[in-house]
């Protein structure tokens, strides 16, 4: 064999393989297509832009959903065919702003507020039980009346006052590593809940309970709890939720309607059935957007717990789909900012929220399909009720700004969106050349702070 010029043998190159089937033109836009979207879902900003247009969809939904279900209840109530429309127009506005305040605001001050929003909903709670001051709605003794036509439900501030004070908590214990004992992870987080839980059993609501029952068992499946643990802690909770339903013949009645198909004796299943009668007339397409029949009487709260199905029989199968969608892109975000940050108060609190959005979604739905009893619980977000969209867009905020935090994030948003100081200084520079090279050095930093995968 005959060397090369520098006196060492060629390189055996291995024989080519023989090429196989070739690709289609529709396997490689395919591949294209999945490579693009795993790029996409690896971009810093991804969470940020699905929380904010999935809520922003689903309030804007909701509200266009209230008004087609709440028209005819508000007629036969002899008032305005668009007055809780109103009402919940007005609680999204005001609800926008305490999710723009939450979201710039720093992480320490969200943790600075736990205390005084516990404080508050455990003091508002305990207004509710004052005669003269608390008062009744559909059997609970769970609101407070502000005069005219406005209540509160303190409970639905409880949840937002629980994750924060919560994630504050599991993070203080974690910094200073007390965490490994069950007694430090227990107490006095679970007797806090529990206070909470029996304020809100106090007035009947079920629905409010499980969800913060859901919280509860989020935070400590995100803090480590074992499974012995876990499994204590969900066994008290199913047998104090057994004794709830054995002692009250109307939650026995709800989880006698579990996949009922007709009213039964005394029409005790007429809500849940009449939700099923809703969603079959949707069909694909659905029957036209203010084209329900149900909601002429025959379905009880259709603009509140049983919007969903009223959305299926005028926006059909894909409408509800979409909602589902949305619900979960949502669902997606959350755990990707709580699985992502080095942070454990964004951990905890990120989780926490992403617990209750979805557990509640997930138990109104489930109820509306006739998989679970009904519970009474709005859909968040949708549902008509202001008392629970306003905690909820801010804890939509709050997840935005854990979003906004991750430092590859903040290194997109910073490329994406310059000051405006600074584009006045490349225009007017007083050197040709010198604004532009000054701007463009700012993008290059900026480029070398993100991640590979961010355009």
């Amino acid at each position: 064999m005959v060397g090369s010029r520098t006196g060492r043998p060629p390189v055996q190159r291995a024989p080519r393989r023989p090429a196989g089937r070739p690709r289609s033109p529709r396997d490689s836009t395919l591949r294209l297509l999945v490579l693009r979207a795993r790029k996409a879902w690896d971009r810093p900003l991804t969470a940020y832009y699905l929380i904010f247009g999935s809520s922003l969809l689903i309030t804007g939904l909701g509200l266009v959903m209230v008004y087609s279900a709440s028209m005819i209840t508000a007629l036969q109530l002899s008032l305005p065919g668009s007055f809780f429309f109103r009402k919940q127009f007005l609680a999204a506005s005001i609800g926008t702003v305490l999710l723009l305040i939450a979201m710039r605001m720093p992480v320490k001050l969200h943790r600075a507020l736990a205390y005084p929003i516990l404080a508050g909903a455990v003091f508002l709670m305990i207004l509710v039980q004052v005669p003269g001051i608390g008062m009744a709605v559909n059997g609970n003794q769970n609101w407070i009346s502000l005069g005219g036509s406005f209540q509160i439900q303190p409970s639905e501030f409880g949840k937002l006052a629980l994750v924060l004070w919560g994630a504050d908590l599991l993070a203080r214990k974690q910094d200073k590593g007390m965490l490994a004992q069950w007694k430090h992870m227990l107490v006095p987080l679970v007797p806090a809940t529990f206070l909470l839980l029996g304020l809100i059993m106090l007035g009947g609501d079920m629905g409010t309970t499980i969800i913060l029952t859901a919280i509860l068992f989020g935070l400590l499946w995100m803090a480590g709890a074992p499974t012995r643990l876990f499994a204590g802690v969900l066994s008290v909770a199913v047998v104090l939720g057994a004794i709830a339903i054995k002692t009250s013949p109307h939650r026995l009645n709800r989880l006698a309607c579990i996949g009922a198909t007709d009213p039964g004796p005394n029409d005790i299943c007429w809500q849940g059935v009449h939700g099923i009668y809703a969603l079959a007339s949707g069909g694909i397409f659905g029957s036209g957007l203010g084209a329900s029949v149900e909601k002429w009487g025959q379905l009880p709260e259709a603009h509140t717990d049983f919007i969903f199905a009223i959305t299926g029989e005028e926006l059909g199968l894909a409408g509800t789909l979409s909602v589902l969608a949305l619900f979960a892109a949502l669902g997606y975000a959350g755990i990707r900012v709580a699985g992502r940050t080095e942070d454990p108060f964004v951990r905890y609190a990120a989780g926490g929220v992403t617990t209750w959005i979805t557990a509640q979604a997930v138990i109104n739905v489930g109820a509306v399909l006739g998989l679970l009893p009904i519970a009474g619980v709005p859909l968040p977000l949708f549902s008509y009720g202001g008392s629970a969209l306003l905690p909820t867009m801010f804890a939509i905020g709050l997840l935005i700004a854990f979003a906004r935090d991750e430092p590859a994030a903040r290194a997109a948003l910073a490329m994406r969106q310059p000051r405006f100081g600074r584009k006045r200084a490349a225009v007017r520079g007083s050197a040709g050349a010198a604004g532009p090279r000054r701007w463009n050095t700012m993008r290059r930093r900026a480029s070398a702070a993100r991640s590979s995968g961010e355009r």
